[in-house]
């Protein structure tokens, strides 16, 4: 069988619709083979989020591997960014204007 084209995100080795189910069971042993707790997709892709955004990522790219069409979707709802990040762009910004 030859892949097929589509515009899933998530597809079976050969481009079809993956059955939701089989989808979770997959996840499942992802994590478990990780060794981190099970957690659903959704909190996957805000992890992700968080973690790029942690690197400097340009919310702009975080947006498009999350494939969301709104900047505020990618910023708001999924992105946290931790206090110690937090606390260190505070450190820049001061020693920035330290005359």
């Amino acid at each position: 069988m030859s892949w097929q084209e589509s515009d899933l995100l998530f597809t079976t080795r050969h481009g079809t619709p993956i059955e939701p189910r089989n989808f979770n069971r997959s996840w499942d042993r992802r994590c478990e083979k990780a060794g981190v707790p099970k957690i659903t997709v959704h909190d996957g892709r805000r992890s992700c989020a968080s973690l790029l955004a942690e690197l400097n990522v340009h919310p702009s790219v975080i947006m498009r591997i999350l494939r969301h069409a709104n900047i505020r979707v990618t910023m708001e709802i999924y992105t946290e960014i931790s206090d110690e990040e937090t606390r260190k762009a505070l450190q820049q910004l001061s020693e920035s204007l330290d005359f």
